[in-house]
């Protein structure tokens, strides 16, 4: 019966998320945002591959408010939504 009330062999070690934590939105900073996503979502029968450009326009917000960590969005899996002139332009100048 010790054994089996010995809790002190084995500790419990918390670890950092894998992307960290980030806010909640408090100030709504977001909210018309996630509205949007929101609202595509529920019209596309839960679909998220239909709502990836409000999804991208949720996550810009968020990291522009400072409520999570700025990451390249071709990271976060929208290259293929990224602005293609204005990338272009960035390069050009010096």
């Amino acid at each position: 019966m010790s054994t089996a009330m010995n809790f002190s062999s084995k500790s419990f070690r918390p670890r950092a998320p894998d992307k960290g934590s980030f806010p909640l939105d408090h100030f709504g900073e977001c909210k018309a945002f996630k509205e949007k996503f929101m609202k595509c979502l529920k019209d596309n029968s839960y679909d998220n591959s239909m709502c990836r450009v409000q999804s991208k326009d949720y996550l810009e917000c968020r990291m522009d408010n400072q409520l999570m960590a700025k990451e390249p969005l071709e990271k976060l899996g929208f290259k293929d939504l990224m602005d293609k002139p204005s990338q272009e332009n960035k390069e050009a100048k010096p």
